[in-house]
């Protein structure tokens, strides 16, 4: 329970929790006021006042130091410690039990902003516990939320007709919630802990065979619509998500190097990372009339800011080509088997489209067993070829 004087600069690299699983550092200049490390890795530091009522020690949250700055927080405990000095000294704060916070206020008050700062899906998370979960289970305590009601509630979705990835999701999002309230003192132990999932592959990975991908390139080569038909010939060129290629800025463009560098606050593994440009992009890029007129690659005409969706242009062009169920990402799906196919490592392959999980590249594998497979016949070729030349010298000699 160290005692220190609190300041901005302490605050920003001093608050960790030195051993256990947390640490109380105490203001030396209002007495009282602490800030509560925990070791997880996703706690939040907490501001709260200890005092005495009627000899024993009882404390009062303030909020996070996300919510309270340092001023603000030792004004609140100031003021909090001068109603406590009048109040009656019968009144002992009685803590709530745990898991007695219901699921809606558990979500609103400390979820949600959790998940504000640390993930990117946080308005799918707010729609699942909007339109489904929220409906069945908020208005229960944390404790009373069991592992039957929420195994009854995923068969429920599959009956409604959600698909079983659907399905799992929400069960995944209640999963996370407990776990996270577990965590945090709030609940004594998730009881959806080790759930049964459908776990159903619905992965669709849709390739472009070489007289499609002719098609689409013949199309996006004549199309009227010269700045949609740019921005995928890039997403072919490049292996490149939709929404890195619309946002891409020309200060991040080496054409000397070679190299796209997308910024981590674009990137989906928030991670930046630099992508090779062929004579391919190196060739679209030579198209681009907003070189020197706009901080984008690919200015909306309209608006000169980035697109917004290129959806419904993408679907005319697609059937134009012939190719009516090919997706936008499917373009990406189709960087990566020529990459494998052309004798790439799925290492290569990782890096080029920055996968932050190697998991996600193996889905490439069987396009790199494949191309082993070729090189093996090869050998085979050579062998056979060999053996047949033995046979036609031994009829020659007989």
């Amino acid at each position: 329970m160290p005692v220190v004087t609190l300041t901005p600069a302490f605050m920003a690299s001093g608050l960790v929790s030195l051993s256990g699983k947390r640490t109380e550092w105490c203001d030396a200049e209002v007495r009282g006021l602490l800030i509560e490390v925990r070791s997880a890795a996703n706690a939040v530091p907490t501001w709260y006042l200890r005092y005495k009522v009627n000899g024993k020690t009882a404390y009062t949250r303030l909020g996070n130091v996300q919510e309270l700055g340092l001023a603000q927080a030792r004004k609140q405990a100031i003021t909090l410690k001068a109603q406590h000095t009048l109040a009656p000294k019968h009144a002992v704060e009685a803590k709530a039990p745990m898991g007695t916070m219901t699921l809606d206020v558990f979500m609103r008050d400390h979820y949600f902003p959790h998940a504000a700062q640390h993930k990117r899906s946080v308005k799918r998370d707010d729609q699942l516990h909007r339109l489904r979960i929220g409906p069945k289970f908020g208005h229960l305590p944390l404790s009373a939320i069991n592992r039957r009601d929420v195994q009854a509630f995923q068969n429920d979705l599959l009956k409604e007709g959600l698909s079983p990835a659907t399905a799992d999701h929400h069960v995944k999002l209640m999963r996370r919630v407990l776990n996270l309230a577990v965590q945090w003192e709030m609940l004594e132990k998730n009881p959806l802990k080790g759930i049964k999932l459908y776990m159903v592959d619905n992965q669709v990975e849709n390739y472009l065979n070489p007289e499609q991908l002719e098609r689409l390139v013949e199309v996006l080569r004549t199309d009227e619509n010269r700045m949609v038909c740019l921005i995928l010939m890039f997403l072919i060129s490049t292996g490149a998500r939709k929404n890195e290629a619309l946002t891409a800025t020309w200060k991040n463009v080496s054409v000397e190097g070679g190299v796209w560098r997308v910024d981590a606050s674009l990137s989906k593994s928030k991670k930046s990372r630099s992508i090779p440009l062929n004579d391919s992009a190196l060739w679209v890029l030579e198209q681009l009339p907003s070189k020197g007129k706009s901080e984008y690659l690919f200015p909306s005409p309209v608006t000169g800011k980035p697109y917004t969706g290129i959806t419904r242009a993408w679907y005319r062009l697609r059937k134009k080509a012939k190719i009516p169920n090919i997706r936008l990402h499917d373009l990406r799906h189709g960087f990566a088997s020529l990459l494998v196919s052309g004798g790439r490592s799925l290492y290569e392959v990782q890096q080029i489209l920055g996968h932050s999980d190697p998991k996600v590249t193996m889905r490439y594998a069987h396009l790199s067993a494949k191309a082993l497979q070729d090189a093996a016949n090869a050998a085979s070729v050579i062998v056979r070829r060999s053996e047949v030349e033995v046979v036609e010298r031994e009829a020659k000699a007989a």
